[in-house]
């Protein structure tokens, strides 16, 4: 089903739903910092208070000491009174231990001591040693509840520190974990869109390659988004519109060879007529016009002829039927196909290396092409000369190199030596002119298997090198139609 949402759309909604999730842990994380620090600031200031509460106690349970002896020794209303002040400013020190759970009970033990020690001093009816006992002995447990009270107060601040850091760290790992979570989320999502809208990409990659191959039987059908799913109508149109292109070409060409063909031959009927005689006796001028045409004829037939040859071979180049093959075996079934042409000749032909070179080819399009290349270089090498096959590897390609040893490529016809129908101003004695299609052949089949030709630079004969890719290529350079 062809989606409405393009791939546009799709594309934004992934990198918003991944923000979303990565902010998402971010804003989480960033909640939990602010809440730990504020028990943080919190605990600090607590301690702090606590801290003052506790430190104080022992300076007011000596003052509380120091009114209290004098007033027993002096009687001394205003030393009774002080005693009484420092109860209720230790009383209002005390509040936050008073109100601190953990410090709570002890705080009142230590205000109780100090309200039974104020008991003693309004009792008349006790004696001095006893009262002075007494009153040690409740000092005496002001002192101990001080103690205590510290104690109690710096282990609640580490209990509270530690339970802090406990926090931090329980959030800390809490964090880690829903980071690796919105990792693993992310990622996995990614992946899956990932997976999924390059699915369409990969079917325009494939229906591309049909189209560049030649495939044109395949239909495009592009399933995903909906800019997508139109390009693949686009190019299944374009597949349509190639089909009939083709068509109309191979139409073409046949009702216009026919077309040409017919009157043609009726001319070189006429001509073969009329310097058979059939029509009387010629004068020698009337004979040579009869040679002129009958040997015109026979060229415009040759390149209608031509012009087929060159276009079934561009057509057939983008089918190849691809194996594994060995390339020298390949070069050296061209050489021993043309045996009796160079040995006629004394023609030397020497072919070295690439004993494992292999590429994945046709063997039948690129024979053809080698053919050509082994039939040019036959007609240009003069006799007793030397015709040198070369291969190689190199890098990741396969190197196939033949040179002759004939004059070679005017500096002029080096631009134009792969074009069709072009034919070089150095051309062999005593040999028919070509029809200057063999050179565009290769380079056809050669481009079909992803490869290049080329003449190398050099004096001397002619030298043709090509490059083929030893990986199994599924995108073929376009051919030079």
């Amino acid at each position: 089903m062809v989606l409405r949402t393009s791939f546009r759309q799709l594309l934004l909604l992934a990198f918003v739903l991944t923000a979303a999730a990565l902010g998402a842990v971010s804003l989480s994380g960033l909640q939990a910092l602010q809440g730990l620090m504020a028990k943080s600031r919190e605990a600090a200031q607590q301690a702090v208070v606590l801290n003052l509460a506790v430190s104080g106690l022992g300076d007011r349970a000596t003052d509380m000491e120091r009114a209290a002896r004098q007033y027993l020794v002096l009687g001394d209303p205003a030393l009774r009174q002080r005693y009484d002040a420092a109860v209720r400013e230790a009383r209002n020190a005390m509040q936050p231990l008073v109100d601190f759970e953990p410090t709570a009970t002890q705080a009142r033990h230590w205000l109780s001591a100090a309200g039974q020690i104020r008991r003693l001093l309004d009792d008349a009816g006790l004696g001095s040693p006893e009262r002075d006992q007494a009153l040690s002995q409740g000092f005496d447990q002001l002192g101990e509840g001080t103690r205590r009270l510290t104690v109690q107060v710096q282990r609640s601040i580490a209990e509270r520190n530690q339970a802090v850091q406990d926090a931090l760290e329980s959030q800390r790992a809490r964090l880690v974990r829903q980071v690796a979570v919105a990792i693993v989320v992310v990622a996995l999502a990614a992946l899956a869109f990932g997976l999924w809208l390059t699915r369409p990409l990969r079917q325009l990659g494939r229906a591309i390659t049909a189209l560049g191959e030649g495939r044109m039987a395949e239909p495009v059908e592009i399933s995903g988004p909906s800019d997508l799913a139109r390009l693949g109508h686009q190019l299944d149109w374009l597949r349509r519109r190639l089909i009939e292109s083709d068509a109309d070409k191979d139409r073409f060409l046949r009702h216009t060879s026919h077309e040409l063909k017919t009157p043609l031959a009726a001319l070189r009927e006429g001509a073969s007529l009329l310097q058979e005689g059939v029509g009387g006796p010629l004068s020698a001028g009337q004979a040579e016009i009869v040679g002129i045409l009958r040997h015109n004829t026979a060229v415009l037939q040759q390149q209608i002829e031509d012009l087929l040859r060159y276009n079934a071979a561009a057509f057939d180049a983008q089918r190849l039927q691809r194996r594994p093959t060995r390339l020298r075996s390949l070069v050296e079934g061209v050489v021993e196909a043309q045996r009796l042409s160079w040995q006629a000749r004394h023609i030397t032909v020497d072919v070295s290396g690439g004993e494992r070179l292999e590429a994945p080819v046709d063997p039948d399009r690129l024979g053809m092409a080698l053919g050509n290349l082994m039939i040019n270089a036959i007609r240009f090498t003069p006799e007793g000369g030397t015709i040198r096959w070369r291969l190689w590897r190199e890098g990741e390609q396969a190197a196939l190199e033949i040179q002759d040893s004939g004059p070679g490529v005017a500096e002029p016809d080096r631009e134009h030596i792969f074009d069709p129908f072009f034919r070089g101003s150095l051309q062999p004695e005593n040999q028919p002119r070509g029809s200057g299609i063999g050179l565009s052949i290769v380079r056809e089949q050669v481009a079909a298997h992803g490869g290049s030709v080329a003449l190398q630079p050099g004096p001397g004969g002619a030298s043709f090198r090509i490059l083929l890719p030893l990986g199994d290529t599924r995108t073929p350079r376009a051919p030079h139609v």
